[in-house]
């Protein structure tokens, strides 16, 4: 197995889990990756989370890797002169260029992704693409993959771009291996949302609101209109409708036309069932159906989408 030299590059007000996440997944793999941490001087660092984490080695001292990885957090944003253009030297050398989470923003300030499309995580998505317009920022996937460049939502998402570009070099075995011994999913692929509406379900304030999202999640292919869902919530479909959208943001039919799209991406993505199969399971009646939703949302056909996140 060809080992491949990977470059974490630290600094003060980085996020403790978006450089934890990625390593522990390369450490899984053994001898496949040969792993550097390096600082500006070779210092130790303060993460936002207090913990403090001690490098190998000094960033101005080590050479290029072949894959380079810029992890995030509030230093992502807040850095030092001198850490783009390192970024940039090194960078130079790599034939991988990662980011996780923020990092993001300093590979944009290295001037690397000039014309590429991006992710970051949703909270500061509007910020990178206002601070830099001439990115493509999509804040909706969990990871994006431009040419070398591969950039990941926030977080855990450090995990799933990692396993990702371990599948890419030794196979979806190894990759696999690793996500059992870290018990986690292999893998949520790349176009999966960041703010799903599982996620979104959590942050009902209702015991009724929370369960008929629970419910739309598991069943998108019965009745939910609003006055099915309203006789579900035991209210007027008036009061419903008022009730779920104070609580969750959107209305009841957007809500259920973003449960069954992202239901529909996830049989896509992980089974073999045709179109029409999938379009019937997740409550588009049609194929057609199902091919306006892609395209209204995701700009692109469902067959397209699978093809992609293959």
């Amino acid at each position: 197995m060809q080992t491949r030299s990977v470059l974490m590059v630290l600094f003060d007000g980085v996020q403790s889990l978006d450089v934890t996440g990625p390593v522990e997944v390369f450490d899984g793999a053994g001898a496949a990756y040969a792993l550097t941490t390096a600082s500006p001087g070779g210092l130790p660092v303060r993460t936002t989370s207090g913990l403090t984490l001690l490098p190998d080695a000094d960033l101005a001292q080590v050479g290029p890797a072949h894959t380079l990885v810029v992890p995030g957090g509030s230093g992502a944003r807040q850095y030092g002169s001198g850490l783009p253009a390192r970024i940039a030297e090194l960078a130079g050398g790599a034939e991988r260029i990662v980011s996780v989470c923020t990092g993001t923003f300093l590979l944009a300030e290295a001037g690397l992704l000039a014309g590429r499309r991006v992710t970051t995580h949703w909270r500061h998505s509007a910020t990178l693409a206002a601070r830099h317009p001439e990115l493509t920022v999509d804040p909706e996937p969990i990871w994006v993959r431009d040419g070398p460049f591969w950039s990941s939502a926030g977080i855990t998402s450090g995990i799933d771009l990692a396993l990702a570009l371990v599948e890419e070099d030794h196979g979806r075995e190894v990759a696999l291996a690793i996500a059992r011994s870290l018990v986690v999913f292999l893998r949520r692929p790349g176009g999966q949302a960041q703010f799903s509406a599982q996620l979104s379900a959590q942050l009902a304030e209702r015991d009724p609101v929370r369960e008929v999202q629970r419910w739309i999640t598991e069943h998108p292919e019965d009745d939910l209109s609003v006055e099915s869902l309203a006789r579900r919530a035991a209210l007027s479909p008036r009061q419903f409708a008022r009730v779920f959208a104070a609580d969750v943001g959107v209305t009841p039919g957007r809500y259920v036309a973003s449960a069954r799209l992202e239901a529909a991406r996830r049989r896509l993505e992980d089974t073999r069932d045709g179109v029409e199969q999938i379009a019937r399971a997740c409550g588009y009646g049609s194929a057609e159906a199902m091919r306006r939703a892609f395209a209204r949302t995701l700009a692109t056909t469902p067959a397209d989408y699978r093809r992609r996140t293959r």
